[in-house]
């Protein structure tokens, strides 16, 4: 009975989704049909998570569609926003305006070095040619990771979406992360009270991290990472890990 009350404790709460995109970005869908195919899912909460930078001028009205939102549906409803970050020292591409969101999603998507961001492609060409070494590429992603969520912490509530996902865009398997990494992380998430994003469309973190966090008590959530609203609330994935 123990080890069964444990395993309840530790599963991942399934109804709620902490990643979502609308039209406003990389989605296709409206804040309200998002909602209503969430509740269609049977969620109980939705983290609208859509991707922004220093051009965004939509914010205002992104966090409006959200609130009134909001008063048609018993869901718990959050406006955040998936920021990227953009230099080894975990500066992250901000949005001109803070105000309006309730948390950040941190991204990795591209690798700093060297004051120049290597896309999945550069990344391969590069360990191909010998000019970066799969060590340098995991602890190059672990300290702009650490980096971003310390500097996003200080303006919002942080999560960490596709957490170290940039590993399986290049090919490299996530034994590369030491534990050494992996508990620089750890802390890090810890110190911050960045809670770690299981995402249904990257497929990551893996299942090897996803044990290791949860021994270093990282809080987990799911996310579908979803771009169209079917997607919102679909777990294949996340069950499996």
């Amino acid at each position: 009975m123990v080890a069964e009350r444990e395993s309840v404790i530790d599963a991942l709460d399934l109804t709620i989704d902490a990643h979502v995109h609308t039209g406003f970005a990389a989605g296709r869908d409206s804040v309200g049909v998002v909602v209503s195919a969430a509740d269609q899912a049977g969620l109980t909460a939705l983290t609208f998570a859509d991707q922004v930078g220093p051009d965004t001028t939509w914010l205002s009205a992104y966090a409006d569609a959200v609130r009134r939102a909001r008063q048609r549906t018993e869901l718990t409803l959050r406006v955040a926003a998936e920021v990227e970050v953009v230099q080894p020292d975990g500066w992250l591409a901000w949005p001109a305006d803070l105000g309006q969101l309730e948390a950040v999603s941190v991204a990795v998507s591209r690798l700093p070095l060297a004051g120049a961001l290597h896309d999945p492609r550069d990344v391969r060409a590069m360990l191909a040619a010998g000019e970066l070494t799969a060590a340098q590429v995991a602890e190059g992603l672990v300290v702009a990771t650490v980096q971003g969520l310390e500097r996003a912490s200080r303006y919002a509530p942080t999560q960490l979406a596709r957490p170290l996902g940039l590993l399986a865009q290049v090919g490299l398997e996530d034994a590369v992360l030491t534990d050494d990494l992996v508990g620089a992380l750890a802390v890090a998430c810890r110190e911050t009270g960045t809670v770690v994003e299981v995402s249904e469309a990257w497929r990551c973190p893996s299942a090897r991290l996803v044990t290791l966090l949860r021994a270093a008590e990282v809080t987990l959530v799911p996310a579908s990472d979803a771009r169209y609203a079917g997607e919102v609330g679909r777990w294949q994935y996340v069950r499996r890990v």
